[in-house]
């Protein structure tokens, strides 16, 4: 007769390869490494829309200070970009402060100046 693998040992072994790293019984128990793992994957999709959060809540920080040097504020200099039509996201401003201040100087001297 021929041998018969067993499906059920081809599931636990998803579940044991999935779990490595894992700490105590949720890395050798299947019940409990099942259980982990859902939980690990509803941490990550949460932490997925953190992530956008806090990078957004970097870029206003990074601005905010860079603005603050050029004498403004944050919510003016983005009203005036609003205003002017300068259609750059916090991404993209954030860096050009970061790394390239001599341009970020000039796109708020753009914006401070009167029509």
């Amino acid at each position: 007769m021929t041998r018969v693998k067993s499906i059920t040992a081809r599931r636990h072994r998803k579940v044991r390869l999935a779990t490595r790293g894992f700490r105590h019984a949720r890395q050798r128990r299947i019940k409990a490494g099942k259980e982990a793992l859902l939980h690990a994957g509803q941490y990550a999709f949460a932490g997925r829309k953190n992530k956008k959060r806090t990078l957004r809540r970097l870029w206003i920080t990074r601005l905010s200070a860079a603005v603050k040097q050029e004498g403004l504020s944050y919510s003016k200099f983005i009203a005036a970009l609003k205003n002017k039509k300068i259609e750059l996201d916090r991404k993209i401003l954030s860096d050009i402060a970061a790394t390239d201040p001599t341009t970020f100087t000039k796109i708020v001297d753009s914006v401070k100046e009167k029509n």
